[in-house]
Formats: C-alpha cells, structure tokens, sequence
C-alpha cells in the first residue's frame, strides 16, 4: 500500500478515538469506539487457546475492524440502532472500503461479508465476544451511568450469539453474576 493510501486509511480510523459510545469508562468518562475495538482484540487473544479450531488472528482482525463505520456515523446504542442507521453505515463502510486499493480491497470486503454473515466459527467468535465485551465495560461502570432498560438488557443482549459455544455460555454466567452481584450492592446501598 502507497504511504498516501495508508495514510488516507488511518486518518478515517482515528475518527473512532474521537467517537465515544454510549458506555462509560469505570473512572467514568465516556469509552471511545476505539477503546472497545482494542479491548476486543485484546479478549479474542485471551480466549485463543478455548477454540484451537480456529484461525484467531482472524478473529483479531475482525475485532479491529468491526465498528470502523462509526468513523463515519458515530455509534448508535444498539437498542436506538434502526435498520436504516445500520444500512448507512453499512454502505458507507462498503463505499470507503471499495476506494482501497488491491489486494486490501478484497481482503478487506472478504473479512466483512464474512462477519456479516455468521456463519463461520470466527465470526460467530467475534460476534459473540464483541457483545461480551459490552457487558463487561457495563459491569465496570458506575451504575449510575445505566438507563432503566439497561437492568434488562444487561441479561438479555447477545445471548443469541454465544450458543455455539460451551466456553463462551459459561463466560456468559459469570458477567451475568458479577451483573446480578452489581445490581444487588446497588439497591443495598440505596442506590435503586
């Protein structure tokens, strides 16, 4: 890839240190997409050894690259996401990627048509821990940074998506008891 090319690239990505999401952080600021993006990475590494079966370097890929879209729409709490947010960011994603130049083009709408189609382990992988993922920074944030339907939610987002895996089901318990242990010390404390 030609310097000005790559440059081109990382000047839409750092966009995603400057967007936050809708999460804080646990010393309370707003998390940016690029900090749940890295930490992703870094939870597929930690579970590579769970699933030997897969190609966990592309998981990582995967994990980086999912939510560049939102250098471009900002994030949108997935339970404000409407089918027509997903579809602009999807196509400007699918534009700004089509303007790479080859072999990353193909590799890059390869990885993506991949991810949105689920059906590959290491898509499932990603699909799963990026949800995980969430969960956790919610868990490690203030509680008086959740919404009311966040209670709910916290128990209820992405369990779809981890069925394919005994492991990641069992990681699954775990968030929702430090969930359940976060929400009982809360109203102890007068909080709720």
């Amino acid at each position: 890839m030609q310097p000005s090319e790559l440059l081109r690239i990382m000047s839409v990505a750092e966009k995603l240190k400057c967007n936050t999401r809708h999460c804080y952080t646990s010393s309370g600021r707003h998390e940016s997409v690029a900090e749940h993006s890295w930490r992703l990475g870094l939870f597929a590494m930690l579970v590579a050894n769970e699933f030997p079966e897969a190609d966990m370097d592309k998981v990582i890929r995967m994990c980086l690259i999912h939510d560049l879209g939102e250098a471009f729409t900002g994030d949108i709490p997935s339970f404000e996401k409407t089918q027509s947010d997903e579809a602009k960011e999807e196509n400007v994603l699918d534009e700004w990627v089509a303007s790479f130049p080859e072999p990353d083009r193909s590799q890059w709408q390869a990885l993506y048509e991949e991810m949105n189609a689920l059906e590959t382990t290491e898509a499932k992988i990603y699909k799963a821990l990026d949800k995980m993922e969430a969960l956790i920074q919610h868990d490690e944030s203030d509680i008086s940074t959740w919404i009311p339907l966040e209670y709910e939610l916290q128990f209820e987002y992405g369990k779809e998506n981890l069925q394919f895996s005994p492991y990641l089901s069992k990681l699954r318990e775990e968030i929702d008891h430090m969930t359940s242990e976060k929400i009982e010390k809360s109203k102890k404390n007068g909080n709720n």
